[in-house]
C-alpha cells in the first residue's frame, strides 16, 4: 500500500512552478480585460437564470 502523505519540506510538498507561458498570460492585460468580461457575462447569466 502506497503512502499518500508527503514529507515536510519534500519536493511534493511545494507547488508546481509555472510554465513562462502562464507567467506571461497572468500579467497580458489585453487578455485579462477579456477575461475579466467573460467571467462577469458568465455571472450575470446565472443570476438572470435564477430570478426567471
Amino acid at each position: 500500500m502506497k503512502n499518500t502523505a508527503f514529507a515536510p519540506y519534500s519536493e511534493e510538498s511545494y507547488p508546481p512552478v509555472p510554465t513562462k507561458s502562464t507567467r506571461f498570460w497572468r500579467g497580458f492585460v489585453p487578455w485579462q480585460i477579456v477575461r475579466f468580461f467573460v467571467l462577469n457575462i458568465k455571472i450575470i447569466r446565472i443570476v438572470v437564470g435564477g430570478h426567471s
